[in-house]
């Protein structure tokens, strides 16, 4: 069994993210390549977007801290600490309103 304290990798990457020129900072906390299951700590900084993609299988994202936008066609849902947003099966984006870290939970497709 493994215990990791999110609050603290929120913390953690949104200082990466910070002081990185991509504004941004992630690391796989759970799972990988060879599991079904992978969640990921990501931090982007304020107006930092990660670009239409498609998704690889049932997705998550937990808002740790901050707000985010996430966007699929001409839908969109905001999300603030705390917020559980199901990412569609779609092409989507991810934008930050302001500094913010998310927990992406993704069960890739068998």
């Amino acid at each position: 069994m493994q215990k990791l304290s999110l609050d603290a990798l929120a913390r953690e990457h949104l200082e990466r993210a910070t002081a990185a020129s991509t504004g941004r900072s992630a690391a796989t906390v759970y799972g990988g390549h060879e599991h079904v299951l992978r969640q990921t700590v990501l931090a982007l900084t304020a107006d930092t977007a990660l670009a239409e993609h498609e998704s690889p299988g049932e997705a998550t994202l937990l808002v740790l801290r901050g707000r985010v936008r996430l966007t699929s066609g001409d839908t969109s849902w905001e999300g603030r600490t705390g917020d559980l947003i199901t990412i569609p099966e779609a092409r989507h984006s991810l934008q930050a309103i302001e500094d913010a870290a998310v927990l992406l939970t993704v069960a890739k497709h068998a």
